[in-house]
């Protein structure tokens, strides 16, 4: 198969897609109830100063499902990945119309994060930085039930949490201003993209290149709509469909989860920042509030657009240096980003306040 069919193809089939459905989901926001308006929506994250429709991952789960359809075989695996979708994409839209509870979004999160698994994706080994590689295959249980199954107690666990930790260090760490997180997910969906293509003479590597390339043709249709100033928010479903989508992904590419952590350094780091700092506070870890990176630049002078520009920079970098890294380089490149971006954060909370 050619790179036009394997990559090109899919990415622009999902872009168009995705850049025609959104306008039709901002003409009738209105009617479902779900436009954003900072006047009522009273609550320290939110930034935007005009009404703005949520429900973004509406329009990128068309395309996803479309382009998915057009250009893959409709096997298990892709069948539970298109499920687990589904369930982001109306947990998003309930959440867009009723702002939900966090702790009902993350336990929603983990269902969703199950369907693939229980399709049969999992990780199966990683690799160890001090060589070598960790077996996650042992132990099993093995059980009739309609057929013989196996379920590989190590490797859905950590593929269980990896998905559900992925949609979250998006949600919170990748969703700040207008276009962040669009642009971010498509970097990273390319990431893997050039990474399988890499391996291309394997045919089992053909649907995972295809399936990030309608992950980042989705994202990047999207785009458009999304930068500043933005016309229609990606809301919980578009974002934590990004992470769901981007872990499989990770998955599914002969296991390249120590790249995408490389890829995601920023919102990974500030993510975890984040955490530490409410729970330290005595607040509760997945409540909102204005700590965050993006927070911070704003509020030392940078624009929305300057804010955006300054993520996707940072994350292409963190690509290009992915797709040439060994195991252990990659250790010292997230030790190395953890270090300037944690700096960074400190320097913007304490720094001195310049007074009129």
């Amino acid at each position: 198969m050619n790179i036009n069919n394997l990559f090109f193809v899919p990415w622009i089939t999902a872009a168009i897609l995705s850049f025609l459905a959104t306008p039709i989901v901002i003409k009738f926001a209105g009617k479902l109830g779900i436009i954003d308006d900072p006047k009522l929506n009273k609550h320290a994250k939110v930034i935007h100063t005009y009404p703005v429709p949520r429900g973004g991952g509406i329009p990128i789960f068309i395309a996803l499902i479309i382009s998915t359809l057009l250009f893959l075989p409709i096997d298990k695996h892709i069948a539970g990945i298109l499920i687990g979708a589904a369930i982001l994409v109306l947990m998003g839209f309930l959440d867009d119309k009723y702002n939900l509870n966090p702790y009902l979004r993350l336990l929603l999160g983990f269902t969703a994060a199950a369907s693939p698994i229980i399709a049969g994706i999992g990780i199966s080994f990683i690799s160890n930085p001090l060589g070598g590689t960790i077996n996650l295959s042992q132990p099993q249980i093995n059980f009739t039930f309609f057929g013989n199954h196996s379920i590989w107690i190590l490797s859905d666990l950590f593929a269980l949490f990896w998905i559900t930790f992925l949609m979250n260090i998006v949600n919170m760490g990748a969703k700040g201003v207008d276009g962040q997180m669009s642009g971010v997910t498509v970097i990273g969906a390319l990431t893997i993209a050039f990474l399988s293509l890499k391996f291309s003479a394997d045919i089992t590597q053909w649907p995972v290149i295809i399936l990030a390339a309608i992950t980042a043709g989705s994202y990047l249709g999207f785009l458009p709509w999304h930068i500043f100033p933005q016309k229609i928010m990606p809301g919980y479903g578009g974002s934590t469909l990004a992470g769901y989508l981007l872990a499989i992904l990770s998955i599914l590419s002969t296991t390249k989860v120590g790249a995408l952590m490389v890829v995601l350094g920023v919102p990974l780091i500030d993510t975890g920042y984040t955490i530490i700092r409410r729970i330290a506070s005595g607040k509760s870890p997945v409540w909102g509030d204005r700590g965050h990176l993006h927070h911070k630049l704003l509020d030392a002078g940078m624009s929305k657009s300057q804010v955006a520009v300054f993520y996707w920079i940072i994350t292409g970098i963190l690509g290009f240096a992915a797709l040439n890294l060994n195991t252990g380089e990659k250790i010292y490149t997230m030790i190395g980003v953890a270090t300037l971006i944690g700096g960074l954060i400190i320097w913007l909370t304490y720094r001195p306040k310049k007074t009129i």
